[in-house]
């Protein structure tokens, strides 16, 4: 029996918002809005949305011992977040600086802060947490050695979910234990070290060539692609008027990995994901636009 339904290794950030008109160019400055604090990263954003959803979630992360990071474990417990692997110390909270247009569209630049201490030991020193858990989910806004270590202690039918975001390449050992690995178009081309330029299932069969159980290219508001090594599917997604995109892939990633620990097959489970990521586009904000189950039924 499993304690939780998800663990969520990974970053927790203070997202700093300001609202422009236009994003800047290089070397231009552009007035924005007053500045808007909302917790964020995406370790923690994949909790708070998996939560919202009604699954049971842990997260392992480290935070600074400031105000910072109290509001981000503010957050997580008010979603129903069980914060016993949340460290803190070591660093300032990790802040991630944020522009977003009249479109919805967003531009990011990450101080890591304690998201960088997050260490290979504090894995194995949460092989309480990693055994209680159906499935595990991790980015990369946390050092690379510390994901490789949650595979390397992943338990036996406990299943792996990686987001590599922000995009790099990927040793072996962590590709094979994606099922799946979640990517959009961009982190698709760095990962399949920059091609091919074709389409979306072109760059899924390059991914699935790396090694992975299974590949999952999301594709705005188009849905996603969903390929294993026998098929590929494409998922649509529901129409809406976005808002804000801030935030959106954790919420498509920390639903599709709930729904695989709930016995959905990878489709059923992306499709489900379009649907709540369509709807966190709809509010502004990352963490605080994330639906219930209650909301993604009523799309």
């Amino acid at each position: 029996m499993y304690d939780y339904d998800l663990l969520v290794v990974g970053s927790a950030n203070a997202d700093l918002v300001v609202r422009v008109e236009r994003r800047p160019a290089a070397g231009e400055t552009v007035l924005g809005s007053d500045l808007v604090v909302h917790p964020g990263g995406k370790g923690a954003n994949q909790a708070v949305a998996a939560a919202r959803l009604g699954a049971r979630t842990a997260l392992l992360a480290r935070v600074g011992d400031d105000g910072h990071g109290e509001l981000l474990l503010r957050s997580q417990r008010a979603a129903g977040v069980d914060t016993t692997g949340v460290l803190a110390g070591g660093a300032p909270t990790g802040v991630a600086l944020i522009t977003v247009d009249p479109s919805g569209d967003n531009s990011i630049v990450v101080s890591p802060g304690a998201n960088a201490r997050l260490t290979p030991e504090d894995v194995r020193a949460a092989s309480g947490l990693l055994g209680s858990s159906r499935v595990v989910s991790a980015q990369l806004e946390i050092p690379l050695e510390t994901v490789v270590e949650v595979v390397r202690n992943l338990p036996s039918g406990t299943r792996f979910v990686l987001n590599p975001s922000p995009p790099r390449p990927l040793p072996a050992e962590l590709l094979a234990a994606c099922d799946p690995l979640i990517v959009n178009e961009h982190e698709a081309r760095v990962i399949a070290g920059g091609k091919p330029d074709g389409s979306p299932e072109d760059r899924a069969a390059a991914l699935l060539a790396l090694g992975p159980r299974s590949v999952v290219v999301t594709l705005g508001a188009e849905g996603a692609l969903v390929a294993t090594g026998e098929t590929m599917t494409r998922v649509p997604s529901v129409k809406v008027d976005a808002v804000d995109t801030t935030g959106a892939g954790d919420a498509f990633t920390a639903a599709l990995a709930w729904r695989l620990g709930t016995g959905s097959s990878l489709p059923e489970a992306a499709a489900f994901a379009a649907r709540v990521g369509a709807a966190a586009v709809t509010r502004p904000g990352a963490q605080e636009s994330y639906p219930t189950a209650e909301e993604v039924g009523a799309l």
